[in-house]
């Protein structure tokens, strides 16, 4: 009997983006920018911290407008289906300090994210990537551990565990990266990658 793990992307996924949702709420909207619109992480995180610093955004201050940010309607209803048929994790390159008020509301299921480095004076000063690419890396790193794997995700960064999955989707991606990929199937509703999710396994 084959072993599956269902690696699901976080934001644009099962929740908003949380930049973009820190970008409105702040008025700061050169926050917006995400990996739909930067594939290179690196230069995008660069970009974003100095942003915060230039604006003297504090941890607690992000965490703040963080947690009145909402799983996407219906995400909790689909990822407690999901995590009733298999083991089931997060994937993202979201922080871990981001990611927890709506992981929280999710039930805290497992996340494999990266770390910031927050300073004495609570400013982000460094972060910590868990891995490069962290995607493709984690879905190896499982297939050697007897699993295969099933992945969903919007953006860039998710093309690699995608693909080296044995099924996977964009879901609710944008049409640039849809019409760039047209190998990889493209959904829009809970229920549509749930039943793929399930024909899968």
């Amino acid at each position: 009997m084959n072993l599956n793990m269902v690696c699901l992307d976080l934001e644009g996924t099962l929740a908003p983006e949380l930049w973009v949702e820190l970008a409105r709420a702040t008025g700061i909207k050169e926050l917006e920018r995400t990996t739909r619109d930067e594939p290179d992480f690196g230069k995008l995180m660069r970009y974003r911290m100095d942003i915060l610093q230039h604006n003297k955004l504090t941890m607690d201050e992000i965490q703040s407008v963080l947690r009145q940010v909402e799983p996407m309607d219906g995400a909790k209803e689909f990822l407690d289906e999901v995590r009733s048929l298999s083991q089931t994790i997060f994937v993202s390159d979201t922080f871990e300090q981001f990611a927890k008020p709506v992981m929280e509301k999710l039930g805290m299921p497992i996340i494999f994210c990266n770390r910031f480095k927050v300073d004495d004076q609570g400013y982000i000063s460094d972060y910590r990537i868990r891995c490069t690419p962290s995607k493709p890396v984690t879905v190896m790193a499982l297939r050697a551990c007897g699993f295969e794997t099933i992945a969903a995700g919007d953006s860039y960064n998710d093309l690699g565990m995608i693909r080296l999955s044995k099924a996977g989707w964009l879901f609710r991606s944008t049409e640039a990266i849809k019409a760039e990929n047209p190998d990889i199937p493209a959904l829009e509703t809970y229920e549509d990658l749930l039943a793929g999710i399930k024909d899968a396994l």
